[in-house]
């Protein structure tokens, strides 16, 4: 067994994660979450991988529930400290995995929220004046995507009645259809956007790139100004899909719009659709 300190480790961690092409956000929340845990067995004086037992970390859990941490969250951060004791084990730094022996908390999975018809509608007539927010809230509504997909779009990603999602992290290239709605609110911003030599299709009116964060602000805002409560950006996703498994889409058609690994991620939006139509592979607009 090779000795190693907890911090060396860590860095040996994130930059593995690095190597195997792991999400940017992943990677930032497993390295948090150890680095969390670091920080507690700090405390206790175990510097070393090799020093820590499943008691101390059933310790730093217990510490994370009184501090008001849920369920989920804590569920959350077990999965992370079993990927890096499976890390530390490969490499030869621990013989023994105390992670193994901690059980996850129970909870309830919070079922997807999906816009009603009336909701939806609401949220398009609010930005109806703004044709970027207009253009990046239908498209979302209308192809599924994901809202770091859409930051990354470019001009040349237009291609006819289809829009390319190029490849990113462990998600492969794929082409999502544009429907008419989609290509309106589309034709109608690209006529206003300004001159910039940035290519990516959503810009600011300096010409800098319209930033993730800085698109979910905004359609946060318009969230409010429709008067929708309890919804996240990612939400619109799951409208489209449960819009289209109503309306009897294929699964593993919907499966590849949306860039899914495999077909059972679609699959497990029908026990919360009702009313599924007769199959097929003809996508409807919102």
């Amino acid at each position: 067994m090779k000795t190693i300190k907890f911090r060396d480790a860590h860095e040996k961690f994130k930059n593995f994660l690095k190597e195997k092409k792991h999400s940017n956000s992943t990677i930032v929340a497993y390295g948090k979450d150890i680095d969390q845990l670091i920080s507690f067995l700090e405390e206790l004086s175990k510097n070393h991988v090799h020093e820590a037992t499943k008691e101390n970390i059933q310790a730093f859990l217990a510490h994370l529930t009184k501090k008001g941490y849920t369920a989920k969250s804590i569920s959350r951060k077990i999965n992370s400290t079993r990927t890096f004791y499976r890390f530390l084990k490969v490499n030869e730094y621990v013989t023994d995995d105390p992670s193994l022996l901690i059980e996850h908390p129970h909870y309830e999975i919070t079922p997807p929220r999906f816009l009603t018809p009336t909701e939806y509608r609401a949220l398009r007539d609010s930005c109806r004046n703004d044709a970027r927010m207009c253009a990046i809230i239908e498209i979302l509504l209308q192809t599924g995507i994901r809202i770091g997909e859409l930051a990354m779009l470019r001009l040349t990603d237009i291609q006819g009645d289809t829009l390319r999602i190029r490849a990113a992290e462990k998600h492969e290239e794929r082409a999502v259809p544009l429907n008419k709605s989609a290509k309106e609110a589309l034709k109608r911003y690209l006529s206003i956007r300004p001159e910039a030599k940035e290519d990516k299709i959503f810009i600011t009116k300096s010409g800098k790139p319209f930033l993730v964060r800085n698109i979910r602000t905004a359609v946060e805002r318009y969230f409010r100004l429709a008067e929708i409560k309890n919804v996240k950006i990612n939400d619109l996703r799951h409208t489209f899909v449960a819009h289209h498994l109503k309306h009897g889409v294929s699964l593993v058609v919907l499966s590849k719009i949306l860039g899914h690994k495999r077909v059972s991620t679609t699959e497990r939006y029908l026990q919360y659709v009702k009313d599924r139509g007769r199959e097929t592979t003809s996508l409807t607009e919102l």
